[in-house]
Order: C-alpha cells, then structure tokens, then sequence
C-alpha cells in the first residue's frame, strides 16, 4: 500500500511536505479550492522547489474555474520543475463549486473536458471548442523550457456515481475516492468498473488503473478509544467534512443521509440553516477538513468518527490496511486537520513506513 497526504493549499506548509517525503509518504495531493484554500499551483511549485522523490499532484483540480489548456499547462509546468513527479487529478468541483453558490461541472461535459484534458497534457493538438468556436490548440513552444509533457503526467479522475465512473475509466489513469475504508466497498468498486469496461469494450486492471482512497487515520495509544480527546482532535475535521457532502447531496438531489446519523441529522440541518440562505453556500464549508468550527464541534461523535475514519491500534490499523490492499486499494491519501497534521502521518510512518 502507498500512504500520500493530501494538503489543504497553503504556503506556511511546504514544510510539511517536505517532512512527509523524509517519513516515506509517495504522494502529495494539492487541494484546490480558490475560495478556501491558496492557489494550488503556486503550492505545488514551492513543493517542486523543495522536495526531490514525492510526487506532486492536484487533489483535485477543478474544471469549472480553468479551461483544459490552462489546467494542462499549469501541470506541465511544474512538471518542468520535477520531471517525472507531476500527476494530474480532476473532479466535477464539488466543493470548490458549491462554496461559489454553484453546482459541479456535468458529467457530460466533465467527459469533453477530460478528452481535451488528456491531450494538451500530452502536448498533442487538439480541436478545441472555445466560447463557440472550434480551433487547433496546442502549446507551440514546449522545447524552450516553458513546459514538460514527458515523461507523461498520470491523470486520475475523481468519481462517484456510475455516469462519473464510466468517465474515469473511458479517460483516465486511476481513480481518485473517498469510499468507506472497507475491503466489501473496494471490491464492490472494483466490480463496477469492470462491468463499465466491459460495457465499453475497454480493458482494465488494477496495474494500468489504480485507486486511491481520501481518508484520515488515527493510531491509537495503549488504552485509548473513540472517545479520546486526542482522537477527536485528529479525526473531527474529515468526520465533519463528511456533514458537509452529505448536507449538499439533500439540497442537491434530494438525498437521505445514511440511518446511522438519523440521531443527529435533524439538530445539524437546523444549525446549518441558522444562517440565510443567500450566504448558506459559504457557512456550510466554514473549516472544511481544516479544523471544526466551534457550533460543530457538538456532532463529532464517535460513531461518526469511526464511519469515516480509520482509528485503531497500530495491529488493527496494520490488518485494515492488509485487507484493503488485498481488495484493490493502492493508495491511502490521509487528509489531517492543520493543527495535528505532523502528529498524524508521524504517527502514521511509525506503523507503516519504517
């Protein structure tokens, strides 16, 4: 199993990346939210200058904001800066997006985007359609030390749904998740985007097509629980985050959350929707997966924490890992709040990377 981190864009740390390639970490998935976070290629450039073995990558860019060239030619920029270390992740915007008062990118054209995508990043002309009009678009200067195509920037595809998913395997070098941390969700993965191959009379396999999974993780100490303050200070922001998302999907699409946060379902609704509906897009991200905002602070329970989190025991966390990989998990990406990011993936290291 390869262990990256995914880093919520910000200057100040660069240092923790750099801490993270010394511990063993393979990747670093830069967030990209223009409304949250720092602009994510500027961080990935600073991390280019500062590292030399951990992969750089978006996690996720956002189509909606930048064309296709743009994004391509962001990455093979900083491609020039770290030959051979640069990947490419892209999703529909879900909270880059929504925090604007907007929905995702469709998947119909998140399928034109990803095609033109997959093309600029290998410096290939493409028959572009641009506010109406159709043109031959390449970078026509990618010998003079401005850009790097080669060697090839991987591009995984952030997806959920079946039409998402049947994106990621037409175009796409590998899945970008955030699935329940067990090995019954890999496999029923797996299964689905087989059948989406098949159906499209495309090969895959898990060499050619790798998962990554966005998740946190928590080691427990001698006698610890869910109920640690320790565990809900490391755990809280991506168990909240997971509120957020679900929150979205009822407003959206008129989705249920799951049965099991039928207890406090009601109470986070009515605290969300203190706020006016004409600025309630930007309340619901409030912290996301940096730190929990104080009214918030009321829902991380342990439940939530142990239905989105991976805590346990340095064994138990080692079993966990095993049955993931043996599913078809390649990648844990680990996403800890600001404040005890260090904390986690030393942690972290200390059980997997040694």
């Amino acid at each position: 199993m390869k262990f990256g981190i995914c880093l919520a864009s910000r200057p100040e740390d660069v240092d923790y990346v750099v801490e993270a390639e010394r511990l063993g970490f393979s990747h670093v998935w830069a967030a990209d939210s223009q409304m949250i976070w720092s602009d994510v290629y500027a961080i990935m450039a600073l991390i280019a200058a500062r590292t030399s073995t951990i992969r750089i990558g978006t996690g996720v860019a956002v189509p909606s904001t930048r064309t296709a060239p743009v994004t391509a030619a962001a990455h093979a920029t900083i491609n020039q800066l770290a030959p051979g270390r640069v990947f490419c992740a892209v999703g529909t915007g879900n909270t880059a997006m929504r925090i604007m008062g907007h929905p995702p990118m469709r998947v119909g054209e998140f399928d034109q985007y990803l095609y033109d995508l997959r093309g600029f990043l290998d410096g290939r002309e493409v028959e572009y359609e641009f506010r109406g009009t159709s043109t031959s678009v390449r970078h026509v200067m990618p010998e003079d030390g401005f850009v790097r195509f080669s060697p090839r920037i991987p591009m995984y595809v952030s997806a959920f749904g079946p039409k998402a998913l049947a994106v990621a395997v037409r175009h796409g070098d590998g899945l970008i998740t955030s699935l329940p941390n067990t090995p019954d969700a890999v496999q029923s993965l797996w299964g689905r985007l087989r059948r989406t191959a098949r159906e499209q009379m495309l090969g895959i396999n898990r060499t050619k097509f790798p998962i990554a999974n966005l998740t946190t993780m928590v080691v427990l100490r001698d006698g610890e629980t869910l109920n640690s303050e320790r565990v809900k200070r490391q755990a809280g922001a991506f168990a909240i985050a997971s509120l957020h998302y679900t929150y979205e999907q009822m407003v959206q699409f008129g989705r249920r959350p799951p049965t099991d946060l039928s207890d406090m379902w009601d109470d986070y609704v009515r605290q969300v929707e203190l706020t006016p509906p004409e600025r309630r897009h930007q309340r619901i991200h409030l912290g996301h997966n940096c730190w929990v905002i104080p009214e918030e602070e009321q829902f991380v329970t342990p439940e939530l924490i142990d239905r989105t989190c991976m805590v346990g025991t340095p064994e138990q966390l080692r079993t966990r890992v095993d049955q993931l990989y043996a599913a078809g998990l390649d990648q844990l990406v680990i996403l800890p709040p600001i404040e005890e990011k260090e904390a986690v993936i030393a942690d972290i290291a200390r059980v997997f990377l040694k």
